[in-house]
């Protein structure tokens, strides 16, 4: 399960979940479209328009599929209620992997249902610019005893665990991707052209808002936090 605002959805989204899918063997990589992040302001663009850029960007990768199931929620989209209904559907948390970027992790004891959160499903932490995921056990020593590094023992077990993998993603963020659109700047090579022709035929994003993380010069931020991520 890889979640998140998807506004718009970007390559480092995707390398995200193609670095779990590959490293640990998932049968499928479910995309899910948070409806209200708990962590940052209601995204920009519909629940309509970010579902279709996300089916629209997964198109043909094996495996992949989207799911509305939060957007039909009338909430705040949490990891743990959703994670927990996934449940009810009759999937063990030993089947379950929870796909993020490094830098959304390091901020997970600010997350609901910490640290029982962990019983619900396996995390695969995926390294990020500038965040590697091999530095997580020292920013979170709590954590330490349940962090695996990836390779063929990492699911080894009958516990869900924290699966460090370290590979490159795409050093882009959604916020960065509004300001170009906002400034008439290309964004190819930043999302799946799909998506960015999809962005331009809808006028998405040109009177966005700007905000402090889009300014320019700003910290770029990478795939953030789960409903609320970037």
């Amino acid at each position: 399960m890889l979640g998140g605002t998807f506004d718009p959805i970007h390559l480092g989204h995707l390398d995200l979940g193609r670095a779990a899918q590959g490293t640990l063997g998932l049968a499928e990589v479910l995309v899910v479209p948070s409806n209200i992040p708990p962590h940052r302001p209601q995204p920009l663009a519909s629940s309509y328009h970010r579902f279709a850029m996300v089916a629209l960007a997964i198109a043909g990768r094996d495996g992949w599929r989207t799911s509305d199931a939060e957007l039909r929620e009338d909430r705040r989209s949490y990891t743990s209620l959703t994670l927990q209904a996934m449940h009810r559907e009759g999937i063990a948390p030993r089947d379950l992997v929870f796909i993020i970027g490094a830098d959304a992790f390091g901020e997970i004891e600010s997350w609901r249902d910490y640290p029982a959160l962990f019983d619900l499903a396996t995390f695969a932490v995926v390294s990020r610019p500038g965040h590697p995921a091999a530095a997580l056990r020292a920013r979170l020593p709590a954590l330490a005893r349940r962090m695996r590094d990836e390779g063929s023992d990492a699911l080894a077990g009958p516990d869900p665990v924290i699966v460090l993998i370290d590979r490159p993603t795409a050093d882009v963020s959604a916020s960065a991707i509004r300001h170009r659109l906002l400034e008439g700047a290309p964004i190819e090579g930043l999302v799946p052209d799909p998506v960015r022709q999809y962005i331009a035929r809808q006028g998405l994003y040109l009177d966005a808002p700007r905000t402090a993380d889009a300014a320019p010069g700003a910290r770029r931020a990478a795939a953030g936090r789960m409903h609320g991520q970037e």
